[in-house]
This record gives structure tokens, sequence and C-alpha cells, in this order.
């Protein structure tokens, strides 16, 4: 095969081999999470000499407006909560705008000087290229000419390929009159075997580095730049002669191997960000879904509101968490969240506007309770009054929610006239209680004193001192309500037992002087004991028959009523002082019957006494 067939056959071959690069199989940029991280970077890119990507000045682009968007529409939400109607919402100004503006001016301006300068360096290397070709031209215009220029044009192909940067749209024709001039040079070139060889051998060298530069970027771990590279060293080995035709199918193989590699990572790796993104629409949908189930019209108070609330913003969140979507779907995506989200903020705009003006009522029902409250708070009728002003604390509750700007002020206004009357009450019943509890002492003085004399039996005139001690008990007032009835026991108690005391002790002494005034009887001999036996007798009978009267009435009552309860222990009293009547009687007579046995027994003695 001759050289014009082996430099089109190459050339055949990597012109095939090297795929092109879509425009989404761009490597992805690390984006900031603040304006403020955006700016900083910017502001590191406008100072630096490097010129940067555009791919990634988009992004910080994108970045910027998207947070500048999204707190706006975070102000305007609190805006609105907090009782703002949306058409009055402004947004506050972006201090950092004129900061980033100025720093993509300056970037602009730096990219600008530089693409005039690529455009510049492009045209003048056209024109190299073009001298070069017409030099190789020349050179292989004669067999004698082209044998003795080989060093020239050598240098003439290492000159062309150190020349990078030509206008695109001169590449493809500027490469194919390349490549005839060329194999015009080395149909002329009438070089010995040793020459050739050489230059076989020094193409060889080339290739086999280039195939093992390719199969290295195998452990490249940037699957982009492996990909970036391996675009090099393709134009390399495009570049690069002929080697010896034995050699040409097995180094293209292993170089073809080395990019198979690279393609298939290259390849794989926009699979899966393609699986990536939509993964990101499933989570992205699955979050519009969860807005679009809540059922807004059943949200009733300002608290469920809230709680709604801050689920949206916790959806919206966690939206800024999750990447791009494809890209065909990742504006549709957005426009539904955020409508989503617009509707709910605006139900709720809505909602606040009605609660506004429910307040704004309920702020006059309760102003009118402020007036009434403090109408009555002066009044002294303590009882009517404290249940209209308990009343009216009833109707203040029942009364919804004010503006908060209000509550608590008008709270105090209205608390405040309650209280106010409430400690009058209080004090105008503080002044009863200490009566009250004087009272009590005193008549815990006056149990104190019966208690003594039912502990003394000696005092004199006992009954009548207990009878002043009741006068002056029941001269007393009232005690505290808790000890009323306690104290009313403990006195008729100790009343009681006076009584019996003093009952017992009264017929005491009339037995006693029955006994002494036996003796006058004892003149008159037992006929006159016998007579008074028997009055006796006659006024025991009489006093049990009555007992058993009230015992058989006491059969026939109960208890079922105050009166009733008052009546029983009225007859107990009577039955129990006829009780005790009827065993003095008991005793008289058998004083009498001692007498008249002693008589019987001793008839001397009687005489003589």
């Amino acid at each position: 095969m001759d050289s014009q067939e082996t430099l089109q056959m190459e050339e055949n071959v990597t012109e095939n081999m090297i795929p092109e690069v879509n425009e989404t199989e761009k490597e992805t940029v690390n984006v900031p999470q603040t304006q403020e991280e955006v700016v900083a970077r910017l502001k590191e890119l406008a100072a630096s000499d490097l010129i940067p990507e555009r791919q990634e000045l988009d992004a910080l682009k994108q970045a910027f407006y998207k947070l500048h968007k999204a707190k706006i529409a975070a102000d305007r939400a609190d805006f609105i909560e907090k009782g703002g109607q949306p058409e009055n919402f402004l947004p506050t100004p972006n201090l950092l705008e004129d900061d980033f503006k100025a720093a993509m001016n300056v970037i602009k301006e730096k990219r600008a000087t530089q693409q005039a300068e690529i455009e510049r360096q492009k045209e003048e290397n056209l024109q190299k290229k073009l001298n070069i070709l017409e030099r190789i031209k020349a050179l292989s215009a004669t067999p004698e000419e082209a044998n003795q220029a080989y060093k020239e044009v050598k240098e003439l192909q290492n000159q062309w390929k150190e020349i990078k940067l030509i206008p695109a749209e001169k590449a493809n024709e500027l490469w194919k009159t390349y490549q005839l001039y060329t194999e015009q040079y080395y149909d002329q070139l009438k070089l010995n075997n040793e020459f050739r060889e050489y230059d076989f051998k020094k193409n060889l060298e080339i290739k086999n580095h280039l195939c093992e530069a390719a199969e290295k970027l195998s452990d490249e771990p940037d699957v982009i730049s492996a990909f970036q590279q391996l675009q090099a060293l393709h134009q390399e080995f495009k570049e690069t002669g002929p080697v010896a035709k034995e050699l040409r199918d097995d180094i293209w193989a292993r170089f073809k191997a080395a990019s198979t590699v690279i393609n298939k990572r290259h390849q794989q790796h926009f699979e899966e960000l393609k699986q990536k993104e939509e993964e990101n629409l499933a989570k992205k949908t699955a979050l519009c879904e969860k807005i679009e189930a809540m059922d807004i019209s059943n949200i009733k108070t300002a608290a469920e509101w809230e709680e709604h609330t801050q689920e949206i913003i916790a959806l919206q969140q966690e939206w800024r968490t999750i990447g791009f979507a494809p890209q065909k779907m990742n504006v549709k995506i957005f426009e539904r969240f955020r409508s989503s989200c617009d509707l709910f903020f605006k139900e709720k705009a809505t909602f606040f506007k009605k609660l506004k003006e429910e307040q704004a009522e309920n702020l006059a029902k309760k102003i009118a309770l402020c007036e009434k409250a403090e109408a009555l708070k002066d009044s002294t009728d303590w009882k009517a009054t404290a249940d209209k002003l308990m009343q009216i604390q009833k109707e203040w509750k029942a009364i919804g929610s004010i503006p908060k700007k209000h509550s608590e002020s008008l709270w105090q206004r209205f608390i405040g006239a309650c209280d106010y009357f409430f400690e009058q009450k209080n004090k105008n019943m503080a002044s009863q209680r200490s009566e009250e509890k004087e009272n009590l002492q005193k008549k815990e003085n006056i149990i104190e004193q019966l208690k003594g004399l039912l502990d003394n039996e000696t005092e004199e005139n006992k009954q009548e001192k207990v009878k002043e001690l009741m006068k002056e008990w029941n001269a007393i007032g009232f005690v505290p309500f808790k000890e009323k009835d306690k104290i009313y026991k403990t006195y008729h108690e100790i009343v009681d037992q006076l009584f019996k005391a003093l009952n017992m002790s009264a017929a005491r002494r009339r037995l006693d002087n029955f006994k002494n005034n036996l003796k006058e009887a004892k003149e008159n001999g037992r006929q006159g004991l016998n007579k008074e036996r028997e009055r006796l007798m006659r006024s025991y009978e009489i006093k049990r028959n009555e007992i058993k009267t009230y015992e058989n009435n006491l059969g026939f009552l109960t208890c079922s009523s105050k009166k009733g309860n008052s009546l029983l222990n009225e007859m107990n009293k009577k039955m129990e002082k006829l009780k005790d009547e009827l065993n003095l009687i008991g005793e008289k007579i058998a004083a009498i019957d001692k007498e008249v046995a002693e008589q019987a027994e001793f008839p001397q003695e009687e005489k003589q006494a």
C-alpha cells in the first residue's frame, strides 16, 4: 500500500471513532447554597486571571436568581401570614444584586476580550496553516525537491500539529487540503528504506505512547475529564503519521479498545445522571401530590393554617434539597409545585382577611363588655352585681379572638374592672368574717364557762348563772359558716349535760328534804307514813302511765323532716324528765319502807324518840 492509501485509511478510521459531545453531557457544577456564596464565588472568578467556564457562570446565575425568587416568595408568605394584603406586599431590595451584576460584567468583559483574542489567534493560525500548505505544495512539485526537503517537510508537519485553534468552519476543508498535499508530497518522495523505516518507527513510538495514555484514563475518577482528555489524544493520534503496514491494524485496535472503555464509562455516567434525574422527578411529583392532597376547605382555625403552613414550608425546603429533573420536565414540575403552593397561600390570605373582619366585630363586642363592667365596678349591691359580672365574663369567653395588638390591653381593661369590684366585695366580706371570728371566740368562751359550771359541784346559784350565759349566747351574732354546726352542737351538748346535772341535784335535795320530813311523819306513827306512802304510790303510777304514753307516741313519729326531728327530741327530753321523777318517787317510797321496817325492828327506840 502506498503512502497516500495509508494516510487516507488512518484519517477515515480516526474520524469515525471520535464521538460528538452533546450539550446535555456537560460537567455538573457545585452550586453555592446562598446568595452570599454566589457573589463571593463571582468576585473570586472576576479577580482571577483564569477565564471561568460558561457552564459555571450559567449555574451561578441561575442559583442567584432562584434564591432571590425563593426569598421574595418566603417574605411574601410571611407578610400575608401576619395579616397583610397580597397586593400591598413590596419586596425588600436585594443589596447583593449590584455586587452580583458588577462581578458578572467584569467576567463578561474578560470573556469578551478572551473571545476576541481567540478569534484573532484563529485567523492568525489559519494563515499560518495556509502558508504551511503552500510550502508543502511547492515541495511536492518535483521528486528532486521532495527528496531534498524531507527534513523541512517534517518540520512543517510539526509546526502544523502545534497550531491548534482555527475557525471551525475552515477546519474540515483545511484538513482535507493538508492530507492532499501531504499525500502528493509522499507520492513524489523517493526515500530509501532507511528513511521510511525511521519515520514509521517514530510514528509507532508516538502512537504507543498515545495508547498508554488512553489506557491510563480508565483509572481517572473524573469521567468527564477522562473523556475530554481522550478527545485530545484522538486529535494527536489523528495528526501522527502512519506506521508500518503490518502494525497499523494492531496499533489502531489497541487505541480503539482503550477509547471504548472511556466512552462506555462516559455513556454510563450520563445514563446514571439521567436515572437520577428521573428519580428526582418522582420525588418532586410526590411533593406536588402531597400539597394537592391537602384539604384546604376543611381548615377552619388560624392554628390549623399555621400547622399546614409549616408543612408547606417543610416541603419547600425538601424540594430545594432535590436535584434537577429531566430537562423537558424540569420547568413543568416546578410550575406544578409553585401553583399548588400559590393556591394554598391564596386561600390562606382569604381566610385571614375574613378572620380580620370577624376580629374587628369581636373587638367591638369586647369593648362594649368592658364598658358594662366599668359601669358596675363601683356597685355595692354585692350579690346582684357579682351575678351580672359573672354573666358578662361568660359572654366574654364566648366571643372569638381579636387582633393581637389589642388582645392584652383590652383584657387588662376588662379584668381590671371585674377585679376592682370583687376586691371591694372581698374587703366587705373580710370585715364580716372578722366580726364572725370575734363572735366565735365569744361563744367558745361561754362554752368554757359552762364547762366550768358543769365541773364545779359546789357552785351556788348555778342555774341562774347558766341562764345568764345562755342569754349572752343568744345575744351574740353569726359565726363563720363552716364552724356554725360544730359550735352549736358543742354548746347544746354542754347545756344538756348541765340541765341534767341540775335536775339530778335538785332531785337529790328534794329526796334529802323528804327524808328529813319523815321525822315529822314518825311522830304521827305508822299511820302517817302509810298515808304518805299511798300518796307517793298514786304519783308513781301516774308518772309510769305518762312514760308509757310517751313511749307509744314515740313509736308513731319519724325523723323525715327537720320539724319532726325537733318534736322527737323534745318528747325524749320530757320522757327522760318523767323517768327521773319516777326514780325519785321510787326512792321516797323506799325511804318510807325503810322507816317502817326500822320501827318494826326497834319499837322502844321509836317511842323514846
